[in-house]
């Protein structure tokens, strides 16, 4: 038999209001806190899918079929799915992490250039400094992309692009 305030929930999920969501945590949010607990045992992390948790069942709350399941059993399975999610994404992105420290990349310096190059430092002063900036990283300091984003504090794209324009210019020079 369903629940004076399950019907109640289940009503205000249909109509999309927003004080289902009140409800289903002051009814709910203690045992799907406890359902993700039982996966992940980080407080913080945990904390996090019960968020995600609750972002779901709002975005997918029209969805939701009493004739197929009762609503904790709904609730509990976004809740579970969530958190194995979370899991595996953790699990992936430490396995894909690089390892900076035991990197065999060193950095070239400007004293190990032949002379050729230095003729392309010379015409790279005429380009404006937050093209020089970035291929000076790329080129002469042997910085990646990502690293120069770093170490610059310039976005990603920012940097793609100024490389771009800046490498047109030095064209420009080299090729009239």
């Amino acid at each position: 038999m369903i629940s004076p305030i399950e019907k109640q929930i289940v009503s205000l999920l249909e109509q999309s209001d927003k004080k289902a969501m009140t409800l289903l945590y002051d009814n709910y949010g203690d045992a799907l806190y406890g359902v993700i607990k039982k996966i992940i045992t980080d407080d913080d992390t945990a904390q996090d899918v019960l968020q995600e948790t609750f972002i779901k069942i709002w975005r997918y709350s029209g969805k939701y079929d009493a004739t197929k399941a009762k609503l904790f059993t709904w609730l509990y399975r976004i809740a579970y799915n969530t958190a194995i999610d979370k899991v595996r994404s953790l699990k992936n992105k430490d396995e894909n992490e690089i390892q900076i420290e035991t990197s065999t990349v060193y950095k070239i310096t400007t004293n190990a250039l032949n002379e050729e190059v230095l003729d392309i430092k010379k015409h790279l002063n005429n380009l404006d400094e937050k093209y020089q900036i970035v291929l000076n990283a790329l080129f002469f300091e042997g910085m990646t992309q990502q690293e120069a984003s770093d170490e610059l504090n310039i976005p990603l794209g920012t940097i793609k692009s100024r490389l771009k324009i800046g490498l047109r210019e030095l064209k420009k020079i080299y090729n009239p």
